[in-house]
């Protein structure tokens, strides 16, 4: 899996994962390996190794690129995957980023399926959240889904989070569209785990789309700052609130790129405190730093 669409790359393995386990009930748990973490040697061991339990397993490596880095450890990979045990499924998982990482080209190569996540138009969400609706034994009345896109503006970030918590109130049943007018917060993507996210994928517009919906949320301009600051820092390599968030930053910009961005909210905040801007102009200029692209 390659692209730029985060959301629908989660989508997918959710898909892939609720179809491993329908189809290999003993062993219906994906293995999720970091190639960082547990490097090439234990990823083709959980692809090549006999299961305990069933024909095989399903093993998810999350973060791909950072075998990049070294030719030797793409290349034993890519090597590794023609050698699989029993019916084992091996999916890797490339973060976005603005161009192909022409480093992984052997393990394209290697791969018997490749797929992208694009962004998706709203035709598409509409069929992604049908399927997501029928796996959870879920029917909707004519113009729900479309109630949601809407409330969502053709989000794939906001319409997949908002959809997986219809499903968690709803329960099981039928979806209707008034009530999803009624349990959809009042704005959408009005949460900081959202702006940040917008942020550390460069998505500049989106991200202040959703800076607007936090202020108008009632949320603080320091506390919006603060949570700018944590996200570089912890891409730096520094404690972050948000890890996830600081992660997508830190495989987006180079170190320099992140401490210009460092000094720009500093800059931000002392012209904030100083009271020589406006504030809603400070956040606005420092997200436009931090998401910028290197």
């Amino acid at each position: 899996m390659e692209g730029p669409c985060e959301a629908l790359k989660t989508a997918l393995l959710g898909g892939l994962k609720h179809g491993w386990a329908a189809r290999y009930p003993v062993s219906p748990l994906a293995r999720v390996l970091r190639p960082a973490e547990d490097g090439v040697e234990r990823i083709l061991e959980a692809y090549q190794g006999v299961s305990l339990f069933g024909a095989g397993d399903l093993i998810v490596v999350l973060e791909v690129e950072d075998l990049g880095r070294s030719e030797k450890r793409v290349a034993a990979l890519a090597e590794g995957m023609s050698r699989g045990s029993g019916e084992s499924c091996l999916v890797l998982v490339e973060s976005a980023a603005e161009s192909p990482r022409k480093s992984l080209d052997p393990l394209r190569a290697a791969s018997e399926a490749r797929w992208t996540a694009s962004f998706p138009g709203r035709r598409e969400l509409l069929e992604w959240g049908r399927s997501r609706l029928v796996r959870e034994g879920f029917s909707a009345e004519p113009g729900a889904l479309e109630a949601l896109t809407d409330a969502c503006e053709d989000d794939a970030l906001a319409f997949f989070g908002e959809l997986e918590k219809l499903c968690s109130w709803v329960g099981a049943g039928r979806l209707g569209k008034e009530e999803v007018l009624s349990l959809l917060r009042p704005a959408v993507g009005a949460e900081l785990p959202d702006f940040l996210a917008a942020v550390a994928a460069g998505h500049s517009p989106m991200a202040a789309q959703r800076l607007v919906r936090l202020l108008a949320a009632g949320v603080g301009e320091g506390s919006v700052l603060f949570a700018l600051s944590n996200l570089v820092g912890g891409a730096l390599g520094g404690w972050s609130r948000h890890r996830e968030a600081s992660e997508t930053l830190r495989r987006r910009l180079p170190p320099r790129s992140l401490a210009r961005a460092l000094d720009a909210l500093y800059r931000a905040e002392s012209a904030w405190k100083g009271g020589k801007a406006d504030p809603v102009a400070v956040l606005e200029q420092a997200t436009r730093e931090v998401a910028a692209p290197a």
